[in-house]
C-alpha cells in the first residue's frame, strides 16, 4: 500500500480532494490529508500547515498552480516518489522542478487511476 498526502484535502463532501481521501483509505492506503481547515474526513483528521510526514509514496494535488506555489519547499522536501497533478493542478514548473530531483510525476486523475487499478 502507497501511503499517501493528499494536498487540498477538504471536508466538503462534493469536492475531489474528499473523495479521493475516501477511496484511498477504502482501498487500504493509508491516507495524510493536508488542507486549510479543521475537521476530518471519515474519521482521519485534516493535518494543518505542513506537517513532517515520513516515507510519503505519493502526493495527489488538489490545489490550482498559483497556490502550490507556497508549497513547493515542502512537496519537494517530503520526498514522494511520485507526485499526481490532478485535473486543473498541472503545474510545469512544479512538474520540472520534481523531476530534477528524480520524482515521478503524472498528470492524472487518482480517482480513476483507483477504479482502474492503475493507481
Amino acid at each position: 500500500m502507497k501511503k499517501t498526502l493528499v494536498l487540498g484535502a477538504s471536508t466538503n463532501k462534493a469536492r475531489y480532494s474528499y473523495i479521493a481521501t475516501q477511496r484511498l483509505n477504502n482501498h487500504g492506503h493509508e491516507v495524510i490529508p493536508v488542507g486549510i481547515r479543521e475537521g476530518a474526513i471519515e474519521g482521519i483528521d485534516i493535518q494543518h500547515g505542513t506537517p513532517d510526514v515520513e516515507g510519503i509514496d505519493t502526493i495527489t494535488l488538489y490545489l490550482n498552480p498559483q497556490r502550490q506555489e507556497a508549497y513547493y519547499d515542502y512537496i519537494l522536501g517530503l520526498k514522494p516518489k511520485r507526485i499526481i497533478f490532478n485535473p486543473g493542478t498541472e503545474n510545469p514548473t512544479l512538474m520540472r522542478l520534481a523531476r530534477e530531483q528524480g520524482i515521478e510525476t503524472e498528470a492524472a486523475c487518482t480517482l480513476v487511476m483507483l477504479s482502474t487499478g492503475q493507481y
